[in-house]
């Protein structure tokens, strides 16, 4: 089970401050999913910050939309976005209520209930690879969009919800590229992860997507 001090939900004031200021500091925080089947503990490795309107590679880049309304909702709740017609990605709203600001949960450890994990991530060659990658974590976690818009500050009874854990130190977090994101919005340096942990997703370049005939 998790430690005692990975319990203490994280306030909402935590998430609401500027998104490059709330993406490193989730690096180390503890996400549970809870199930039916039993709770679901990941330790977040690698984060992706998006500054809203004013960023080219943000969904909220030109307004509001039906897909992407809570993230113009108050902070502290999860966006869940489908895409390629294939993956759930979760992100976690941030910084203040209408602008739009969101973390893309990246990659994570599974500390708490991997047994659960197994059999939805059934290529993973090990248990770090369960949580590796954006599509991987929300596959692994039974993420979709019926969780978009949950209030990750409501405690335990939550379905999701994000906890305390333990913060990582400066001098292990690095940063970079993010990745397969194309023109003005991939130059961001806003990927942020924890140095040589292993289930940390590799870096890609965006490779434009082929039209099948």
């Amino acid at each position: 089970m998790i430690a005692a001090p990975d319990r203490t939900p994280l306030p909402r004031t935590f998430f609401d401050r500027p998104v490059l200021e709330v993406a490193p500091d989730l690096l180390g925080r503890i996400l549970v999913r809870t199930t039916p089947d039993g709770p679901i503990a990941l330790r977040l490795t690698e984060v992706e910050a998006y500054a809203g309107e004013s960023d080219p590679g943000s969904h909220a880049y030109r307004g509001r939309t039906a897909r992407n309304g809570v993230m113009f909702g108050p902070p502290g709740h999860a966006y869940v976005y489908f895409t390629y017609g294939m993956w759930h990605c979760l992100n976690l709203v941030c910084g203040p209520e209408g602008f739009a600001s969101g973390v893309l949960l990246r990659a994570g450890e599974i500390v708490e209930g991997a047994e659960l994990t197994r059999h939805r991530r059934l290529s993973a060659r090990n248990d770090k690879e369960l949580a590796k990658g954006p599509a991987r974590l929300a596959t692994a976690l039974d993420v979709d969009r019926a969780l978009d818009g949950t209030d990750v500050c409501a405690g335990p009874e939550a379905s999701l919800s994000v906890y305390t854990g333990t913060p990582v130190p400066s001098d292990q977090v690095r940063n970079g590229p993010r990745t397969g994101v194309s023109g003005e919005g991939g130059v961001h340096p806003w990927r942020f992860w924890i140095a040589d942990d292993p289930t940390v997703s590799p870096y890609r370049a965006h490779t434009p997507r082929r039209r099948t005939s």
